[in-house]
């Protein structure tokens, strides 16, 4: 069991990520592929990516990535920046010794090859190899379902925030996750190493994620930011492909609910008040109330009282059928976006 220790400063400290952090979906992605865990979420995913990345490109990935055990920290920069390419220049600029280091730890759970080698040795080819092999499976496994995932780990950030906002971090941290228990003022983590982990003030940020599955993960080293990354609930749709035929893929969930009951609905997934959602969807504060009364009555939002206003969040439904129709035109939370306790 992981214990994860608490100081008073730590409990103003916690933040939940808003959007899903690139780097660590392709980590955990692969520990999927490698695993029959969640068919019926991942197995048309394993099949498209099986299928698409070539098998030389997938073996150098595979060498570093274990689905059980320990995988390098240099593949999750602590650090991460809100796109893709940039989060990957920060992986490949890690120091030499701390690749090294990394690797030698790795090889205890999975013998080195002679390109592994070369990555500790830090030779500049093996890095670039390990970059077009990272933008190639990013391209295949991660891309074409961003948006999906995006859509997911924002709803779950606007629920975090209702716990946090109602209930405060206590609730927050004793509802992460079923494999998750707050005994304040220690996190425990079941099914991890037997370790302690103390914050020491630095706060610690919690990092929702698709491809997570059943136990929540985090960086090895203690002495890195605090990060865990745990599971989004896993339901069938959450991985859904963005149309690739050049028409707009918010047409057809318009075409369903009309274009000003799908911006109520794509904006419900943050959370919203009536004021926020009329400004969102640029109508009046009454037709805003129209719309989520109907998105409402059809089980795609809840509304609930909040001070003297209400608020408004997608249900589970709802995500479904965002994810479903590929909405395009999501509005995103931007990725500096917390709660913040």
């Amino acid at each position: 069991m992981l214990r994860i220790h608490f100081t008073p400063r730590d409990l103003a400290r916690v933040t939940v990520a808003a959007t899903p952090a690139h780097l660590w979906e392709v980590l955990l992605s692969l520990h999927m592929l490698q695993q029959s865990d969640g068919r019926l979420v991942f197995d048309d995913w394993r099949r498209h990516v099986r299928a698409t990345v070539a098998p030389d490109q997938m073996r150098l990935l595979l060498e570093l990535t274990p689905p059980k055990g320990y995988s390098p920290d240099f593949l999750t920069p602590a650090e991460a920046a809100p796109d893709f390419e940039t989060t990957l220049e920060m992986t490949l600029a890690t120091p030499r010794q701390e690749i090294r280091n990394q690797l030698e730890l790795l090889s205890k759970y999975r013998p080195m090859s002679p390109w592994t080698r070369e990555l500790a040795q830090g030779e500049r080819a093996s890095l670039h190899k390990l970059g077009r092999a990272i933008r190639t499976y990013h391209a295949a496994a991660i891309a074409p379902y961003w948006k999906s995932i995006g859509t997911h780990v924002a709803a779950d950030h606007a629920h975090r925030g209702e716990a946090l906002a109602r209930h405060g971090v206590d609730r927050l941290l004793s509802t992460l996750h079923p494999r998750v228990r707050w005994v304040a003022p220690v996190l425990q983590v079941l099914d991890m190493h037997d370790r302690d982990l103390y914050l020491d003030g630095r706060g610690i940020q919690l990092q929702p994620s698709a491809f997570c599955w059943q136990v929540p993960t985090k960086l090895r080293d203690p002495e890195l930011k605090p990060i865990l990354v745990y599971p989004i609930q896993h339901a069938p749709g959450i991985l859904r492909q963005q149309p690739t035929d050049g028409v707009p893929s918010s047409e057809p969930l318009s075409s369903l609910l009309g274009s000003t009951r799908a911006a109520a609905l794509e904006a419900a997934v943050e959370g919203c008040t009536t004021t926020e959602l009329a400004k969102r969807c640029k109508i009046s504060p009454a037709a805003a109330s129209h719309q989520a009364t109907v998105l409402r009555e059809a089980g795609l939002i809840t509304t609930r009282r909040a001070g003297a206003s209400v608020r408004h969040e997608v249900t589970q439904l709802g995500i479904w059928l965002l994810s479903g129709y590929g909405s395009g035109t999501l509005r995103q939370p931007q990725p500096q976006s917390r709660l913040t306790a």
